[in-house]
């Protein structure tokens, strides 16, 4: 059994590109700052050292808990690191010079078509290790659930859903400002402002 994902034309695109539209860049998240972002590996391992340093202290009975809580805490993180590994290999993001393009998902593939004139802004959230999440603020309510898009959505915001490119390299930045402007001559890109104009980038809160 095949899907209409596992047939692309274009990697990360659903059909071949309409006359007059072209590809500006591709890329996926990197994975270990997926997992960082997403899954907070930092935190799970910290609190499972926590665990076991508190049955370490313990003694006796308590030195056979530290182990078991580590090894549990070996094999939470392998599968959390796989599944970070698994959701940044199948998922494609593709800028166009009318749209972005987010293909992703492992069990059940999906692509979202966001088009450059609805993108109000850019918010940027660093990641700390030349990686960045990039928040889309459209113009227009998003139509697509929260469950729907996650991970690939910004944090807590439920209510009103925001599409967001998860753990891309920092050098793209000035690629998709450049391209918000484009489609919005109106606006000039700026980067890293407090607080985000039409088709410029900013910094998430």
């Amino acid at each position: 059994m095949t899907t209409e994902y596992e047939i692309e034309p274009i990697p990360g695109l659903p059909g071949n590109l309409p006359k007059g539209e072209e590809i500006v860049w591709q890329g996926k998240p990197n994975w270990r700052s997926f997992a960082r972002a997403v899954f907070h590996i930092r935190l799970v391992t910290a609190w499972f050292v926590f665990v076991a340093a508190l049955a370490f202290v313990a003694g006796g009975t308590g030195l056979k808990g530290a182990a078991i809580t580590m090894a549990v805490a070996v094999l939470g993180l392998a599968v959390l690191a796989g599944l970070a590994w698994l959701e940044a290999r199948s998922t494609i993001y593709t800028l166009t010079n009318r749209r972005i393009v987010m293909r992703f998902g492992v069990a059940l593939p999906k692509c979202v078509n966001l088009p450059l004139t609805r993108i109000g802004a850019a918010d940027v959230r660093q990641l700390g290790d030349g990686h960045v999440d990039i928040v889309l603020r459209m113009t227009e309510r998003f139509p697509l659930g929260w469950l729907q898009m996650w991970p690939h959505v910004r944090p807590w915001q439920v209510a009103k859903p925001q599409p967001m490119l998860r753990a891309l390299d920092e050098a793209f930045l000035p690629v998709l400002a450049n391209s918000l402007a484009s489609a919005d001559p109106s606006a000039k890109p700026a980067m890293a402002t407090g607080a985000p104009v039409s088709a410029a980038i900013g910094v998430a809160a």
